[in-house]
């Protein structure tokens, strides 16, 4: 199984997208500055998930997230599916 996730930190007030294997050491690599863009903040939350039986289409589904460019679009993905 793959994942098209999206964290959230209240400290940054920034969403990252991002796609994987294993949802749950993902978001430790995150947590534990192993990702460069979220290493300048520890408190990313898990807010939202997909699930792809191929990295393919977790990819082109994190690909069509980032192209959104849309704050507003992300949250809306959030309260729709949460």
């Amino acid at each position: 199984m793959f994942y098209t996730y999206i964290l959230y930190s209240k400290t940054l007030n920034k969403y990252y997208i991002g796609s994987c294997q294993n949802i749950e050491q993902r978001l430790q690599d995150h947590l534990n500055s192993r990702s460069k863009f979220t290493k300048v903040a520890k408190d990313w939350e898990l807010k939202y998930f997909e699930t792809f039986m191929t990295r393919s289409d977790a990819c082109k589904r994190e690909l069509q997230i980032k192209k959104m460019k849309s704050r507003k679009y992300i949250e809306n993905l959030i309260t729709t599916k949460g």
